[in-house]
C-alpha cells in the first residue's frame, strides 16, 4: 500500500470498501484530485485497476452545517434511475472512527473535466456545440424531476428559496471570515429588499456548470458531480449560476473569464438561454437579479475559502495567496454590484 494522502487513513478505509465491494483487491492507492477547493475529492485504484472515487469534508474545522456527505450521497442515490447521469454509489460511511470524518464512494465515471478555456480549445470543434446542448439539457431535466417521486421532497423547504440562502451565505461570512466586508453585507440588504417572486420549486443544483459535470467523450453530460450545495427551491438560481459562468460576460474578471464556453462553438450565454427555456415555461425576465445573487453568493463561497487555506484545512491542495483570495472576492462583489444596480446582464 502506497502512502495515503492527507485526508485517508488508508487501512481502515480500505477495510471499509471491500466490506461493500468484495470483487475489489486491496492494496489500493488513494490519489488527491486536483481541482476542489471544498470538499475533497480522492481517486482509489484497486490492486486490479479497478477505479472509485472517495469524496469527504476538508480536514480542519469547518462549520456544522457545511460539508454534508450524508446529503450529497442521498442526492445521488436518489437519482440514479432519473434521466439525471449521476455516478453509481457505493455507499456512505458515518463512523468517524474510519476515516476522521463522513465519507461516501462512488463508481469512477469515465470522460473528462472542462475545467478553463484551454480545456474548451482542446475539444473536437464538432462536439463543442454537442457539449453545450447536453449540458443545458441535463440541467433542464432536472428542474423537470419531481422530488417527492424520488424520495427528496422533504431535502428542505420549497418556498422563500432567495431568502434562505441570503441568509445562509450571510451567516456562513459572519460566522467564518477573519474581516469585515461592507459591500458584502449591503448586497446582502439590497438583495433581501428586493427578491423576485418565486415561480415554482425543483431541484436545485446549486452550483451547476461544465466543470462540475463529467462530460463524456461523446459529447453528452456523463455524469453530474458535486452535489453539495443541492437543495430543493428556486430553480432560476441554477439557471442564472450557469450563465454566471457561461464566459461571455464582459464584465467576468479572474475565473469567470477562463471558462471552456468562451471557446469558440460553445454558442453565447443567450442561446443557452434560450434552448433552456424550450423546455421551461418560467419567466426569466428577472434573471440579472439571480445572476447578480450569483456572483455575490460565489464570494461568500470564495471567501470560505480563502479563509480554509490560510488555516491549512485543504488538505494537500496549493491555493492563492491571502491577498489574491481577498482581491478575488472583492471583485465578485463589485460585479453583483454592477449587474444589480444596472439590471442587465
Amino acid at each position: 500500500m502506497t502512502d495515503a494522502p492527507t485526508g485517508i487513513n488508508p487501512g481502515p478505509v480500505t477495510n471499509w470498501i471491500l466490506e461493500r465491494r468484495p470483487d475489489l483487491a486491496a492494496p489500493f492507492d488513494f490519489s488527491l484530485i486536483t481541482g476542489g477547493a471544498s470538499n475533497l475529492t480522492y481517486r482509489v485504484t484497486d490492486a486490479g485497476g479497478t477505479d472509485l472515487v472517495l469524496r469527504r469534508p476538508p480536514t480542519g474545522h469547518v462549520l456544522a452545517s457545511a460539508h454534508d456527505m450524508s446529503r450529497e450521497h442521498r442526492i445521488m442515490a436518489a437519482l440514479q434511475d432519473t434521466a439525471v447521469p449521476v455516478p453509481p454509489v457505493v455507499g456512505l460511511c458515518q463512523d468517524d472512527e474510519v476515516n476522521g470524518a463522513n465519507f461516501y464512494v462512488m463508481g469512477y465515471v469515465e470522460g473528462k473535466i472542462i475545467f478553463n478555456l484551454a480545456d474548451g480549445e482542446a475539444i473536437d470543434p464538432a462536439l463543442r456545440p454537442r457539449m453545450s446542448h447536453s449540458l443545458t439539457d441535463t440541467l433542464a431535466a432536472l428542474h423537470a424531476v419531481d422530488p417527492g417521486e424520488v424520495g427528496l421532497g422533504d431535502l428542505g423547504r420549497k418556498e422563500d428559496y432567495s431568502a434562505r440562502q441570503l441568509r445562509r451565505w450571510k451567516r456562513q461570512v459572519d460566522e467564518g471570515s477573519d474581516r469585515e466586508i461592507p459591500l458584502f453585507q449591503d448586497l446582502h440588504d439590497r438583495f433581501a429588499a428586493s427578491i423576485p417572486p418565486q415561480q415554482g420549486a425543483g431541484i436545485v443544483h446549486g452550483d451547476y456548470r461544465m466543470d462540475n459535470c463529467m462530460m463524456g467523450h461523446d459529447g453528452q453530460v456523463a455524469a453530474v458531480l458535486d452535489w453539495e450545495l443541492c437543495t430543493l427551491g428556486d430553480v432560476l438560481a441554477d439557471v442564472a449560476g450557469m450563465a454566471m459562468w457561461w464566459g461571455d460576460n464582459p464584465r467576468a474578471e479572474g475565473r469567470l473569464s477562463d471558462v471552456p464556453t468562451i471557446a469558440d462553438g460553445f454558442g453565447s450565454r443567450v442561446e443557452m438561454l434560450e434552448r433552456y427555456g424550450q423546455s421551461s415555461d418560467r419567466d426569466i425576465s428577472d434573471l440579472p437579479w439571480y445572476v447578480a445573487f450569483q456572483h455575490w453568493r460565489l464570494s461568500a463561497i470564495s471567501e470560505g475559502v480563502r479563509v480554509r487555506f490560510s488555516a491549512g484545512a485543504m488538505g494537500d491542495q496549493e491555493g492563492a495567496g491571502d491577498d489574491a483570495g481577498r482581491a478575488a472576492v472583492d471583485n465578485l462583489l463589485n460585479m453583483a454590484d454592477e449587474i444589480l444596480t444596472s439590471g442587465t446582464l
